[in-house]
């Protein structure tokens, strides 16, 4: 009988996890420096520390009088070309949410920013499972923003960090199985 609630028991907690982890993350650009050029931030190795997933949605905040987000080719990207960005975000608090795989560009078109360091190279690694719940922030863009091929394009590296849910999931077996190992 111990056996059957115990079951049930790590059913209920691992369907919980499940809908818990389902939501897709949010992350701040820059984190609490946000998006500027002071500070000395690099947006690239900040990049490097996350995974970016389907579903993720990235927040933009900075002063809109001093700075901007532009969505860029890998070309615009690596010589700061702000003349034909794919979008232009204007309002210090833009919300992007990912939609497709690969790697997505963003710099702030002020002269002389992007070449200070202010731009980051998002990128969507295809394992990444697609969230199943939105998030509560809604996206900035109407329509999924157009692809940026990701062939042949160097980008941060991804973490190597172990899920927390599978983290969990190791605890939560451990607790579950140690009474019967108690016994041999």
């Amino acid at each position: 009988m111990a056996l059957v609630e115990r079951s049930m028991v790590l059913s209920i907690v691992l369907v919980t996890m499940q809908i818990s982890f389902s939501y897709a993350a949010v992350y701040k650009v820059g984190d609490s420096a946000g998006w500027t050029t002071l500070g000395n931030i690099d947006y690239k190795k900040w990049a490097a520390t996350k995974n970016f997933q389907l579903g993720d949605t990235i927040i933009f905040e900075y002063s809109a009088k001093f700075h901007n987000v532009m969505r860029v080719t890998h070309t615009m990207y690596k010589s700061c070309n702000a003349s034909s960005p794919i979008a232009t975000f204007t309002t210090g608090n833009d919300t992007i949410k990912i939609t497709n795989h690969g790697h997505h560009f963003f710099f702030c078109g002020v002269p002389g920013h992007c070449q200070a360091g202010q731009k980051v190279d998002i990128n969507v690694l295809k394992v990444s499972p697609v969230a199943s719940s939105p998030t509560p922030y809604s996206s900035a863009l109407a329509s999924p923003p157009p692809t940026v091929p990701a062939s042949n394009v160097p980008g941060p590296s991804p973490s190597n960090a172990a899920p927390l849910k599978f983290i969990a999931l190791k605890m939560i077996i451990g607790f579950w199985a140690m009474p019967f190992l108690v016994h041999f």
